[in-house]
């Protein structure tokens, strides 16, 4: 989560610590003067951080928090490019009386930023912790083929069912591992099923699959981008990245080259509905 220096209540003004990176959004659709793809390797490191930082709202005592707005404009990227979770302006406790599983508490309006709002809440006014899981599907999506959010999840997933999925992949990355950026598409289309109890569980199933997929990412790293490349840590303008140390709490390092077991998620929906602490 980034972190919180000051609040203004006269002028609505939060002060957060400096990210140099600027947001997620800023960084996929390249805003701002010679910024650089992301490559796909700190995409992967990227996705399992986002959903580390929301498993932690998830998992507050004695009540759970609901972000509400997850998206790219509210992930922020420090100098190294690592990614926090900020704006959570719009959150919301919800009681602790009800199960974890199906945690929801009925909102007379919904909130949120239109595309990301998860269907169910935007129709019935029931938020849950799932609701953010649909959000961060549509998120993963974007990380993967850096295009807006309306309709995503009905090309992506047409593309897998045609064959046709390399198509989708951000064209400014060039050495996409296409059978691990699939799984990852399936994870994602799995976040972002219409039905909330179609969705899997963020943490027994979505940060276990994309921590193999960073480790995968961190193993795939070239010496070229080990070493010897700038950090953008001057705003977007630099010419590369340095990788960031692994997180202690993230999965193991064992060999995640063999993903033979990781299915990843059929997305059951025929069509799609449709960042600062």
């Amino acid at each position: 989560m980034v972190l919180l220096l000051g609040a203004c209540p006269e002028y609505g003004c939060l002060v957060y610590e400096y990210m140099a990176n600027g947001s997620l959004d800023d960084c996929l659709f390249r805003r701002g003067s010679s910024r650089p793809p992301l490559p796909w390797q700190l995409r992967f490191q990227i996705a399992a951080e986002i959903a580390t930082g929301l498993l932690f709202l998830h998992q507050t005592k004695p009540e759970p928090l609901v972000h509400r707005d997850l998206k790219p404009g509210n992930i922020l990227l420090d100098r190294n490019y690592v990614s926090k979770i900020s704006d959570v302006g719009l959150a919301r406790l919800v009681p602790p009386s009800v199960a974890d599983s199906v945690t929801q508490y009925r909102m007379t309006s919904t909130a949120g930023t239109f595309c990301y709002i998860d269907p169910e809440y935007q129709q019935t006014g029931m938020l849950g912790i799932k609701s953010d899981i649909y959000s961060l599907g549509i998120m993963l999506l974007q990380l993967v083929t850096a295009r807006p959010p309306m309709g995503l999840t009905h090309h992506v997933s047409r593309s897998i069912e045609k064959g046709t999925f390399p198509e989708m992949l951000d064209p400014a990355v060039e050495d996409w591992p296409v059978e691990h950026a699939m799984h990852f598409a399936k994870l994602s289309l799995g976040c972002a099923e219409m039905r909330r109890k179609d969705r899997p569980d963020l943490g027994k199933v979505v940060l276990p699959e994309l921590n193999k997929l960073r480790a995968f990412a961190e193993e795939s790293m070239s010496p070229m981008m080990m070493f010897g490349l700038r950090t953008g840590g001057n705003g977007g303008g630099g010419g590369g990245y340095i990788p960031r140390n692994s997180n202690p709490s993230s999965s193991t390092h064992s060999d995640t080259s063999d993903l033979s077991g990781f299915s990843g998620y059929e997305s059951r929906s025929s069509s799609s509905s449709q960042g600062r602490l």
